[in-house]
């Protein structure tokens, strides 16, 4: 379900703006949802080959490094800002910023409500430091292979590689189908 909010955000307010480059935004969301599918299309291989290979604790490492690099060489090809936060982080990148914590509370609701998360994106033009951007969240649904890094019952080596690489972690106790996180998108119009 995507529905297409303007807003200004100052500080920690959000505040309507007027219309701006409405026309455009359909364009950006198509954008977007093609980052989002190169993302998930470089990453997801990678991950299996590195699950099968070295297993889940190994696995750990591989997210903590090489995921980053993707969004990195993705973000200098498209010229957009790449990320994937969670409410439950797993480490400091991952924190939500306030509109992106917003967002993903809302497709928790959703959730509740019955809603899809495979389907689920947020897109909107807002003002940040008296820049316009275009700001896009696609929702990240926890699948059966997440359960085995994010779920209740981790064994004892991926707990152990997870608190040596993630100390405060709190990406963890999902079931299957709920909301992980979000990709999350930005561009300085």
């Amino acid at each position: 379900m995507k529905k297409t909010l303007i807003v200004l955000l100052s500080g920690c307010f959000a505040l309507p703006l007027p219309a701006i480059a409405q026309d455009n935004t359909e364009q950006l969301d198509q954008e977007a949802r093609t980052i989002a599918k190169q993302f998930l299309g470089q990453l997801k291989p990678e991950l299996q080959k590195s699950m099968k290979a070295d297993g889940p604790a190994k696995t750990i490492a591989f997210c903590q490094t090489k995921a980053p690099q993707i969004a990195a060489k993705l973000a200098q090809k498209t010229g957009w800002d790449i990320n994937r936060v969670s409410l439950k982080a797993r480490g400091e990148s991952a924190q939500p910023d306030q509109w992106e914590a917003t967002v993903l509370k809302r497709f928790n609701a959703q959730l509740a409500n019955g809603s899809s998360p495979k389907t689920m994106e947020f897109s909107a033009i807002v003002s940040v430091n008296n820049q316009t951007q275009y700001r896009y969240m696609k929702a990240i649904p926890t699948g059966q292979v997440c359960l085995t890094c994010h779920g209740s019952n981790l064994t004892p080596p991926v707990q152990e590689a997870l608190t040596k690489r993630y100390p405060n972690d709190a990406a963890t106790g999902y079931s299957k189908g709920q909301i992980r996180g979000a990709f999350s998108f930005s561009k300085t119009l």
